[in-house]
């Protein structure tokens, strides 16, 4: 919800300095409260305004780390002349599409319907009852790129609305009913086959960049859904390709410009084929995903690589968009002192000022410093640090041994560091969100448990706590959706539930405390009361009863970020296995069948949606470690499960401290014991269990014979 003020219209006339968005909380409204534009935020206060004065609705939406946002916001609002237009003529509303990401899904389906495109910001024209007649992106301040500008535009939308109201009204009723039939799902007549699995691994095999690794072409997205589903998909179809596509893709977006060479972590995309030269925004959702990716492909590979990038990937999080308190911030800008990528670039002449003559030389091979650069933005050329060569390859051609060129190359980027933190960073966006919180919660667990060391969760816990304190409602069982400076006041989507729980289950094999499978099934139950359709199947992107939405929607696809409904049909899965709750699998089936025509036709576009099909046809898989007073986390037998990727089990640990908890959960787990006094494992299929185990090497053996092998 927005936390629009709820002022009445005759005292509401903002200060000569700011506009009504000074009230507000989000960084992105805050950065337009000064524009001479009378802005609103969404809520009642606006609607009112466009009804009584019969005003068209202007709804223009971004987010603070949005490049070309701030340049529209240059050009265009923050200009006099054209704000006084857009107030003559509008009633003016800047959404957050973080903070209100349904909002900015209705709007951005009528510009993908009206122009057969999207993006941001995202300005879409409404009638006083929110329903849209025209939607774009970027408009410039003078015609160019085939389009009007925005002042233009402006004027024609007025004329239209003065001169032909009612057939506005038309096309917008039109258009909202569209929008409105296509958002239904109708659960399928027929049950899903197996055939999508191969189905969608073949459509990404053939979209597979061989050379550069990713999917498709320029502009390059690193896509996680994707290596989500791929990476299950190899364990279980044993086909080293799929594994490869996503090994190769990690690799060559690891030593390309879409990451920070020097400070970790990844930018939201690559404008080219070759990960060479990013978009710089660092979006939290992104990196949370991609080092749960690291260390999955790690854990299937071996290659202290992955490990590597994974360690950096978490160190910059750590470093740069952790609150003090526990909880992740959404973002860092691409732009910085006005110009895109003024942080992280470098000239040939800065580096050499900086570094002594033999670490430049070295640091200038390994990373394609050159004179030239590969980078121009405000007149200014640079080079974007990426790797050209391997380190043996530079080792020889310097005459150097392999460990000393590692000493140049970590010397030289420590002082280069040093600098960088003295130039001015790009902004920050210091909200912070339950749903992608919940998917960096993920990847810290995710690389805790590849690496077995509990330890590096640490910031994940901080954060779960985090949540429990500032997010949830206890007596409403409810969770919120954002926090920022002491205040939680936005109602929660799904996804921030089904994210949130995915990263519970997540930090409990990392570190198996059981309280965090506790927090998950109450959080299950939650989203269960405020989101399930139990006509349709399937979760609601939305709670009920929100007058401010055109309609309530199921999320259909994995995007950057996947469809709520992908994560928590395999929540449910996860969850039935742990629990003795088998109407969640039954759930999750339900989501299966709601999205079965979808699913059948293009699977492509719900990746990790499949990938829980996928495991929804494995018997439920348990391995169970049970630990001993001398040795409670079970001995070398865990550390030696945790280098194993088991997508399709659920690993738990027993001991005399957590055996309480887990037997309230599931029986089962009561009735196990360490057999012989001895640290033991045991591999189980639908509760029933193998002979114990007590040598690592064994059950690494067992472990290779078990569901995630073999077809589907």
């Amino acid at each position: 919800m927005s936390s629009s003020s709820a002022t009445s219209p005759a005292t509401s006339s903002p200060p000569a300095t700011a506009n009504r968005l000074a009230r507000e909380k989000s960084p992105y409204l805050l950065q337009h409260a000064h524009n001479p534009v009378d802005w609103y935020p969404w809520g009642p206060e606006a609607f009112e305004k466009a009804k009584r004065e019969n005003k068209p609705i202007l709804v223009s939406i971004g987010y603070s780390t949005c490049h070309w946002c701030h340049v529209m916001e240059k050009e265009s609002f923050e200009s006099p002349a054209t704000a006084e237009v857009m107030n003559r003529h509008f009633v003016n509303i800047k959404v957050d599409r973080e903070e209100r990401p349904d909002v900015d899904a209705i709007y951005m389906a009528a510009a993908q319907a009206q122009t057969g495109s999207g993006g941001w910001p995202l300005n879409a024209f409404l009638t006083p009852d929110l329903k849209p007649f025209y939607a774009g992106t970027y408009f410039p301040p003078e015609p160019r790129y085939g389009r009007p500008s925005w002042t233009q535009l402006l004027e024609r939308i007025h004329q239209l609305w003065t001169e032909r109201a009612a057939d506005l009204r038309e096309s917008a009723d039109k258009l909202a009913g569209a929008l409105a039939e296509y958002s239904k799902l109708e659960p399928a007549k027929a049950a899903l086959i197996p055939e999508i699995i191969e189905q969608c691994a073949g459509h990404f095999e053939a979209e597979y960049d061989s050379e550069n690794g990713g999917f498709g072409s320029a502009p390059k997205f690193p896509r996680p859904p994707v290596l989500h589903f791929l990476t299950r998909y190899a364990v279980k179809s044993r086909k080293d390709s799929a594994l490869n596509e996503v090994a190769h893709t990690l690799r060559q977006m690891a030593r390309g410009g879409i990451y920070d060479q020097l400070g970790g972590g990844f930018a939201r995309y690559s404008v080219d084929a070759v990960w060479l030269v990013p978009h710089f925004e660092k979006m939290l959702y992104d990196n949370g995903q991609l080092a749960a990716t690291l260390a999955e492909v790690h854990q299937l590979t071996g290659d202290d690589f992955f490990a590597g990038v994974a360690h950096e990937t978490l160190a910059y999080v750590k470093r740069d968009l952790m609150h003090p308190g526990g909880g992740f911030y959404c973002a860092e800008d691409a732009d910085s002192e006005g110009v895109e990528g003024k942080f992280y670039v470098w000239t040939r002449s800065e580096i050499r000022a900086a570094l002594p003559a033999e670490e430049a030389k070295v640091f200038e091979d390994f990373f394609g410093v050159t004179e030239d650069g590969n980078f121009e933005e405000g007149g200014m050329r640079a080079n974007i640090l990426h790797q050209t060569s391997s380190l043996p390859e530079v080792a020889a051609r310097h005459g150097l041994s392999e460990d000393r060129t590692a000493e140049l190359l970590q010397s030289a980027s420590e002082k280069l560091m040093a600098i960088r933190a003295r130039r001015v960073r790009p902004h920050r966006d210091d909200k912070i969100l339950a749903s992608w919180n919940g998917l960096m919660i993920s990847g810290f667990a995710k690389v805790a448990r590849a690496l077995a060391d509990p330890s590096i969760a640490e910031p994940a816990v901080q954060t779960a706590r985090f949540l429990e304190k500032n997010f949830w409602d206890g007596s409403a069982r409810k969770l919120r959706h954002r926090w920022r400076d002491g205040h939680s006041d936005a109602a929660a989507f799904q996804v921030d539930s089904a994210f949130f729980i995915q990263g519970l289950l997540d930090l409990y094999e990392a570190d198996f405390q059981p309280e965090w499978l506790e927090r998950a099934i109450r959080l299950q139950e939650a989203e269960l009361e405020h989101f399930w359709s139990e006509e349709d199947g399937g979760f609601f992107s939305t709670p009920a009863g929100q007058p401010d939405l055109l309609y309530r929607s199921f999320d259909d696809t994995d995007n950057a970020e996947p469809s709520g409904n992908s994560v928590a049909a395999s929540n449910l899965l996860r969850l039935s296995r742990l629990t003795e709750r088998p109407e969640w699998e039954k759930k999750a089936n339900r989501i299966f069948e709601l999205f079965g025509d979808r699913l059948r036709r293009v699977p492509f576009a719900l990746p990790q949606m499949v990938a829980a099909y996928l495991a929804s046809r494995q018997a439920p898989a348990h391995l169970a470690i049970l630990g001993t007073p001398n040795e409670p986390r079970g001995g070398k037998l865990l550390e030696a499960a945790q280098r194993l990727f088991l997508p399709f089990h659920s690993v738990v640990l027993i001991n005399e401290e957590t055996r309480p908890r887990l037997a309230k959960l599931h029986p089962f787990f009561g009735t196990l014991q360490a057999a012989a006094g001895k640290p033991t494992a045991y591999l189980c299929e639908n509760f029933s269990c193998k002979l114990p185990i007590h040598n690592p090497e064994e059950l690494l053996q067992a472990l290779e014979g078990g569901p995630e092998l073999g077809g589907a």
